[in-house]
């Protein structure tokens, strides 16, 4: 690579591992060895397609983006039950509200349907109670 692309693709990576660590503290100190090990190329090609070209911090917050991803989740019909919960545990982490949440499920019944966003509302509030309990202890 030549040094100038070799910079750029520096700082897409960085940018990529800033939002990535937003998104959810845990993937700051993520080991990405056993991708490497299945697919070389993996951990690069995967943080520069979610968020080197994709994400930026001049585009929407994290909190935004979780929501987006909540509503999304929720018109698909809430199947990806253990993705939905994590994806509002990290829209609470990134400072979206329970009800912010709600409201953003509400919301998706219109395109989604009364069970999908019903279903939605469920793990949520599961989530919700979860976090509740956590923050008593």
């Amino acid at each position: 690579m030549t040094d100038p692309f070799q910079k750029m693709f520096q700082q897409m990576m960085q940018s990529g591992h800033e939002m990535a660590r937003v998104f959810n503290p845990a993937l700051e100190s993520i080991d990405t060895k056993a991708f490497e090990k299945l697919i070389p190329t993996m951990p690069s090609d995967m943080l520069e397609m979610w968020f080197g070209k994709t994400f930026n911090r001049d585009g929407l917050d994290a909190r935004t983006r979780l929501l987006v991803t909540i509503a999304a989740m929720t018109v698909q019909g809430a199947h990806a039950e253990p993705q939905l919960r994590l994806t509002i545990r990290h829209a609470i982490e990134a400072g979206a509200t329970p009800r912010e949440i709600a409201e953003v499920i509400y919301q998706m019944g219109m395109f989604g349907g009364i069970p999908a966003m019903q279903k939605a509302l469920e793990i949520a509030q599961g989530v919700f109670t979860e976090s509740e309990e956590g923050e008593a202890e």
